[in-house]
């Protein structure tokens, strides 16, 4: 096991400084992960715009957040359903005609396990299009804020991308044969991990060295990630599994996007999550990534057939 570089405990929030002055875009984040990362950043004096596709509940959560930390935060919430190509760009204006600069933006948001094939609107398989489209779209439409900013883009992915076919699909990207709700969550984070490293290559290319992308994972944490979307059979198991020593709080799966999102100096080649059994639950830090998630092949096959299904063109 190599030794963290941050020590016995790993990287925790308290190696975030004052960040008065920065400006982070933050998806899915009225529960869980999402909740406690934006939770951690406006207690270090960030503002937070929060991505969320129910603005009931994600005015709930200004309120709370109100009440833990003051009403001195400065949070914003807009509208975004992943889901939706026309949601995410009509959010993606909204961003960029409400702040000046984007620090980091975190793709925190997703979806999992759904019980059966689904398509979106856009008519993609709905894990593919939620996890995956969604971001790289907003990614692209956020990337020349980003880029004035010379800031970061995180995904927050999932050991999920190790499971299932562990490639991607490109003869039937929406599962209309043997659909399985892990198969296909399992392909949409992989190709939303793949794609962070493909975007680094690119940067490199472009000589665009000041924007950073990092791809981390919450390891096994208690939110409500599968409560959302997956079968009773699973919302069964992950139940008793959070009673294990197996998982990890909502708090502590936050880590490793905010790790990503401010720490210094932080190789972008690494892919960062807890390091501990089965990088589930454990000190915070870098840790192994499969080959398959690095074939370049496919990533760049990946690129082209997203850049074509979106119809959108990054800025590089």
């Amino acid at each position: 096991m190599n030794t963290n570089k941050f020590g016995k405990k790993g990287w925790t929030p308290e190696k975030i400084g004052n960040l008065n002055g920065k400006t982070f875009v933050i998806t899915g984040t009225t529960s869980g992960t999402g909740f406690e990362a934006t939770k951690i950043l406006l207690s270090k004096g960030a503002k937070v715009v929060m991505l969320n596709r129910n603005p009931t509940k994600a005015n709930d959560t200004i309120k709370i957040l109100k009440q833990e930390l003051g009403n001195h935060i400065d949070v914003v919430a807009i509208k975004m359903d992943l889901a939706a190509q026309a949601s995410v760009k009509n959010a993606a204006e909204e961003v960029l005609k409400t702040v000046s600069q984007i620090d980091a933006l975190i793709c925190n948001a997703a979806i999992a396990q759904v019980p059966k094939q689904i398509l979106t609107v856009d008519g993609w398989e709905s894990q593919m299009g939620t996890n995956y489209y969604g971001n790289f779209t907003l990614q692209a439409l956020l990337f020349p804020l980003i880029e004035k900013s010379k800031g970061r883009i995180v995904t927050v992915g999932s050991m999920g991308y190790d499971m299932g076919i562990k490639t991607i699909k490109f003869d039937d990207l929406n599962w209309d044969k043997d659909y399985t709700p892990n198969n296909a969550y399992s392909q949409s984070k992989l190709a939303q991990i793949m794609t962070i490293y493909e975007l680094q290559d690119k940067l490199k290319k472009a000589g665009k060295t000041t924007v950073k992308a990092y791809a981390c994972h919450p390891g096994s944490s208690r939110t409500n990630l599968i409560n959302t979307s997956g079968s009773f059979m699973m919302k069964l198991i992950f139940g008793l599994m959070k009673l294990s020593p197996l998982t990890q709080s909502a708090e502590k799966g936050a880590y490793p996007q905010l790790m990503c999102a401010t720490e210094p100096n932080l190789d972008e080649s690494g892919f960062y999550g807890p390091t501990g059994r089965s990088n589930w639950v454990g000190p915070v830090g870098e840790h192994k990534l499969e080959p398959h998630a690095k074939d370049k092949a496919v990533a760049k096959k990946l690129w082209e057939v997203s850049e074509k299904e979106t119809g959108i063109k990054w800025n590089l």
